[in-house]
């Protein structure tokens, strides 16, 4: 089995971190920059990792501010 895409290791990162409570709702993300840095990846993992979680209602961008924990967040696929 091939392993896992970065930008989806990235996106489960950051829905744990969501779902630990870590980054609470309505709280902002850290930035492009930060994440690049902080994971090792470039700029187009970053973007594909957030971009999945906005599909998935987990995060919110507001544009020229930031992408934000979702107030509501999604349930869980496991039901919890």
């Amino acid at each position: 089995m091939p392993a896992k895409a970065k930008w989806a290791q990235l996106a489960d990162h950051l829905r744990e971190r969501i779902e630990s409570g870590e980054l609470a709702p309505g709280e902002k993300l850290p930035s492009t920059a930060q994440l690049k840095e902080e994971h090792g990846v470039s700029q187009t993992v970053v973007r594909q990792a957030i971009f999945l979680l906005q599909t998935q209602g987990w995060v919110e961008g507001v544009h020229g501010v930031g992408v934000f924990v979702a107030e509501e967040l999604p349930q869980r696929q496991d039901g919890s």
